[in-house]
């Protein structure tokens, strides 16, 4: 039978973590102080008088280089449960972390013949 008592716990510490953030943000929100004036809303630059516009667009090489890292850093996370408990998972497991680390391989050679990974 299922019973929902069993998750007190679990909605207590849901209801809580879900209050603190709410709370600090309100509470920041009332007592943080209100002045805008022209040196609150110009840009900052390390106390530096600010020359030109604050916008400034990136190339995409960037954008793409740190999309590459993100994916295989995350990737690399999914690999360390499999590497963890290998010798109760069996051979089936091995199999389907080779066939992901190969997937990885070629995105990396992929990323690499388009040149995402080149910096210049």
């Amino acid at each position: 039978m299922f019973l929902l008592y069993e998750y007190d716990i679990f909605w207590a510490f849901l209801i809580i973590s879900s209050l603190i953030p709410i709370l600090a943000f309100f509470i920041s929100g009332v007592l943080a102080p209100i002045s805008k004036g022209p040196e609150k809303l110009s840009s900052y630059e390390s106390g530096i008088e600010p020359m030109g516009d604050a916008w400034l667009q990136f190339r995409i090489r960037y954008y793409m280089f740190a999309l590459v890292f993100v994916v295989f850093d995350v990737e690399t996370v999914f690999l360390y449960p499999w590497a963890m408990s290998f010798d109760v998972l069996g051979v089936s497991v091995f199999i389907e972390a080779f066939i992901f680390v190969l997937i990885l391989i070629v995105g990396s050679v992929y990323a690499w013949r388009k040149g995402a990974l080149e910096w210049s």
